[in-house]
């Protein structure tokens, strides 16, 4: 990886636009998880290790939290494109990276680490947890790809905005 490339790279993960796109993932994700896992499916509540009621308080906590990441995110993105030098590419990356973070520290954090649930109960979990978290490492792996793609157009352009200056 060459100096520009790495200060590319470097530049990407200081974009506003990144982070707004990050926090727009990590909000999408838990809303899907909440939404179809806690709510269509039934299968857990955020915290299991309580009475039925504590357990949607809890789901009522992480809908809350996800509206809050989703609206700040928001904020965030449309800040960033106020600003000079917005990069929808640098914003993707963010919003998948954090699509895929969410859905492993779900599957590695609270459903191992701390045990505050399980993706289903009743049946063997390991088909579960390997998709569970598989799914999540294919989209964080995507994320990086996706970061190493912007960081990449982001040394370029500033690589042919030096060579106009000079």
């Amino acid at each position: 990886m060459t100096n520009g490339r790495r200060a590319g790279f470097g530049a990407v993960l200081r974009e506003r636009a990144y982070w707004a796109g990050f926090l727009i993932g990590v909000a999408v994700m838990a809303a899907i998880d909440e939404i179809v896992f806690h709510q269509l499916l039934a299968w857990h509540h955020f915290f299991d290790r309580a009475t039925p009621a504590i357990g949607l308080i809890s789901d009522g906590i992480l809908h809350a939290a996800e509206l809050f990441a989703l609206v700040g995110g928001f904020f965030l993105l449309f800040d960033a494109r106020r600003r000079e030098g917005f990069s929808a590419a640098s914003a993707w990356a963010g919003v998948v990276v954090g699509l895929g973070l969410f859905q492993v520290w779900d599957g590695l954090i609270h459903h191992k680490v701390l045990r505050v649930h399980q993706v289903r109960y009743d049946v063997e979990l390991l088909p579960y947890d390997l998709a569970w978290i598989g799914s999540g490492l294919v989209l964080l792996a995507v994320g990086v790809i996706v970061t190493i793609a912007a960081a990449r157009r982001t040394g370029d352009e500033r690589a042919t905005a030096g060579e106009r200056h000079a």
